[in-house]
Formats: structure tokens, C-alpha cells, sequence
């Protein structure tokens, strides 16, 4: 019986000082990082500007998922095949993205408002608004606020 009571004892001590521990932490992956880049005040998230916004049309070649910065979690992009280029064109991070009903494939004619900037040297337009087939997924707002930024607006 006494063993039984010390070696409920020792659990009990040790989730009490283990347990708060590890749930305070918050997981090594987003430790310090926040949203892993994602969040409204990091560099990424300045590379769109609203004032700067335009539409392109073209057929999408591939969908790709890439990490857009050095840390940050993976963008969903498309590239884009318009009659003037190609170009790279970042949805949202994947944790956003890729729970969506909505599935761009190869192939596919699309619309696609965004902003221009130039990432790792390379352009890119980063999205606001996608259209196909007379649907919109709107991406963000007008005033370039993520939609993944939920309530923090």
C-alpha cells in the first residue's frame, strides 16, 4: 500500500512541475516565431501593397509549396503563365491554404489581383483575390490585411 501511495505521489509531483511546463512552451516549431512569419508585422507580410495592386489573367503551369523566406512556414504558389510572363504568384501559408475547399489545379484559367515584389531577387505577386469561373476567394482584404490574420485586425 505504501508503494502504491509513494509512486502516486511521484506522478503527481511530476506533472505538476513537467506538464505547465511543456504546455507553456508552445512546441519548439513556432517557438519565437509566432505564426511562423505569417503575422501581420513581419517583413513578408509588408512585401504586399495595397495602393500597388493590379489584376493578371493566365493558366496555371504548377502548384507548388516553398518555404518564401528563410523560417517562415510554406507558401502555397502557382506559376502563372500570362501572354506577357511567367511568374510566381503566393497564395498564403500552407496551414492556411491547404485546409480550403477550394483545390487550383494545372491547367486552370485564372484571374488573380495582387501586388508585385521582388523576393530572393526574383519577382513575385503576392495574392489578394482569385477568380475563376464567376468565384471569388478573397485572400485579403482592401487594405492588404491576410485573412489568415483572423482577429488580430
Amino acid at each position: 500500500m505504501k508503494k502504491t501511495a509513494s509512486m502516486v505521489w511521484t506522478l503527481v509531483i511530476f506533472g505538476l512541475v513537467f506538464v505547465p511546463q511543456s504546455f507553456s512552451q508552445g512546441g519548439q516549431a513556432t517557438k519565437g516565431k509566432g505564426s511562423g512569419g505569417w503575422g501581420m508585422d513581419t517583413p513578408y507580410q509588408r512585401l504586399y501593397d495595397p495602393s500597388k495592386a493590379e489584376t493578371i489573367t493566365g493558366t496555371v503551369e504548377s502548384v507548388e509549396t516553398i518555404a518564401p523566406r528563410k523560417g517562415m512556414y510554406p507558401v502555397v504558389a502557382l506559376v502563372l503563365k500570362t501572354d506577357r510572363e511567367v511568374i510566381l504568384v503566393h497564395l498564403g501559408p500552407d496551414w492556411c491554404i491547404g485546409r480550403l475547399d477550394v483545390k487550383i489545379e494545372k491547367g486552370e484559367k485564372l484571374e488573380i489581383k495582387g501586388s508585385r515584389a521582388t523576393l530572393s531577387g526574383k519577382p513575385v505577386l503576392v495574392a489578394a483575390e482569385i477568380r475563376r469561373d464567376g468565384n471569388t476567394l478573397l485572400l485579403r482584404d482592401n487594405a492588404g490585411i491576410p485573412v489568415w490574420a483572423g482577429w488580430r485586425r
